[in-house]
C-alpha cells in the first residue's frame, strides 16, 4: 500500500498537487483497501484519511490499511469535513459531479478535478493485484468448461446465464456493475451475437447456432475479462471460416503484445489481418482494453492510442466479426505484459462444438 501511495503522490506532483480526495469506489479502494461510501485523502507525505458516514465506519476502520477514519454525516457532512482537513492544500480529486466539484472550488481555492493521477498509478499492476487477476481468469476459466457441458438446444440465454452466475458467486466471483449493461454477462445466441453488447433475451439456443459468451467478472476487487463462441451442432462452412479468421487475428495480437509495443501496433496486428480478408468493415469496435478495478481502464488498445505497453500492464485482446442479423464471433483474452505475455486464460480457442 505504501508502494501505491509513492506512486500516486509522484503521479499528482506531476500536475502540481499535493494531495489527492477520491470519491469514487475503485480509487478509494486501490488508495486504502477499503470498498464502499466515503472520501479518501492522500497527503504529502502519505498520511491517509478516511472519511465516511457512522453506517460505513466499522468497516473502513476494519478493512483499511494505515488510515486514519473520521466520521462524518452522510452527503454535506462530508464534503464539510473534507474541507476543514484540506482546504489550504493543492488538491487533485477524481470527482466529476460539477454542482460538488464547483462547491468545492469556492472554499478549496487550489483545487483541479483530474483523473488522472488515479489511472497513470493504477496502470501498471503490483504482484497482488496480478495474482487476483490470474485467480480470477482460473474461475473463468472454469465457467467456459461449465458453458462446454450445459449449453444445449432449447435452453435460454437466461437459463444458461443463470447456470454461469450461480457457479462464479460460489467461486467469490460477482458482477462488475458495469453501468452501460442490465446484464451480468453477454450471452449472445445466434443473430444476438452479432451485436458486440448484447443483451441477455429469452430467445432459446438452436441447432447450427453460434453463441458468444463473454464473461466480465470481479474478484476481490479485480475485474478479468475473456470471451469464446461456441458452436451448437454443425455451423456453415462461412461461418467456420470466419471463425478461424477471428482465432488468427486474435494470435497475431498476442504475438504482438511486448513492453514499448505502441498499443495501436496491437490493434493493427488483429485488424490488418481481418481486414485483408475482407471482413474489415465488420470488426467494429477497438481490439482491447486495460482491465483492473474497472471493466475499460487506460490503456485503450485502439488505432487512437498514444500509450506504449510497459511491463505489468493488464489488457484484453479480443478481435470480433459480426455480420448483422446472422451471426458475431469474438474471442478474448485477459494478460499481462511482458516480454513474453502472461495470457491468463486457458480455455481453449480451437472451436467448441456442443
Amino acid at each position: 500500500m505504501q508502494d501505491r501511495r509513492k506512486r500516486l503522490l509522484k503521479n499528482a506532483q506531476k500536475i502540481g498537487c499535493n494531495t489527492l480526495v477520491a470519491f469514487e469506489p475503485e480509487n478509494l479502494y486501490y488508495l486504502t483497501g477499503f470498498w464502499g461510501e466515503a472520501i479518501g485523502i492522500l497527503e504529502k507525505g502519505g498520511g491517509t484519511t478516511i472519511i465516511a458516514p457512522e453506517l460505513e465506519v466499522g468497516r473502513a476502520k476494519e478493512e483499511s490499511e494505515n488510515c486514519e477514519v473520521i466520521t462524518g454525516e452522510r452527503g454535506v457532512g462530508l464534503i464539510s469535513s473534507l474541507v476543514k482537513r484540506v482546504k489550504k492544500n493543492n488538491v487533485c480529486t477524481d470527482c466529476n459531479d460539477y454542482s460538488i466539484v464547483t462547491s468545492l472550488k469556492k472554499s478549496i481555492p487550489k483545487l483541479q478535478s483530474s483523473t488522472e493521477p488515479f489511472y497513470n498509478s493504477r496502470i501498471v499492476k503490483d504482484e497482488n493485484e496480478i495474482n487476483l487477476l490470474k485467480k480470477g481468469s482460473k474461475i473463468i476459466d472454469e465457467m467456459f468448461e461449465l458453458c462446454s457441458k450445459k449449453m444445449k438446444i432449447g435452453q435460454k440465454e437466461s437459463e444458461l446465464q443463470a447456470i454461469l452466475m450461480s457457479y462464479a458467486i460460489e467461486q467469490q466471483m460477482f458482477d462488475t456493475g458495469y453501468k452501460s449493461t442490465l446484464n451480468p454477462l453477454i450471452i449472445a445466441g445466434g443473430p444476438n451475437g452479432a451485436l458486440p453488447h448484447a443483451q441477455v433475451t429469452q430467445r432459446k439456443f438452436r441447432k447450427g447456432d453460434l453463441v458468444v459468451v463473454d464473461l466480465t467478472l470481479r474478484y476481490k476487487g479485480y475485474v478479468s475479462d475473456s470471451t469464446r463462441t461456441f458452436a451448437i451442432g454443425k455451423i456453415s462452412q462461412k461461418e467456420n471460416e470466419v471463425y478461424q479468421i477471428v482465432k488468427e487475428s486474435q494470435k497475431l495480437g498476442l504475438k504482438s503484445v511486448k513492453p514499448k509495443t505502441d498499443c495501436k501496433d496491437v490493434d493493427f496486428a488483429c485488424r490488418k489481418f481481418i481486414e485483408d480478408k475482407n471482413y474489415g468493415k465488420y470488426f467494429i469496435h477497438s481490439t482491447g482494453h486495460g482491465i483492473g478495478l474497472e471493466v475499460h481502464e487506460v490503456p485503450a488498445v485502439s488505432y487512437k492510442s498514444e500509450t506504449k505497453l510497459e511491463e505489468n500492464m493488464a489488457i484484453t485482446v479480443e478481435p470480433g466479426i459480426y455480420i448483422p442479423n446472422k451471426f458475431g464471433i469474438r474471442i478474448e483474452d485477459s494478460l499481462i505484459v511482458k516480454d513474453k505475455p502472461i495470457i491468463m486464460h486457458k480455455f481453449t480457442k480451437d472451436l467448441v462444438t456442443v
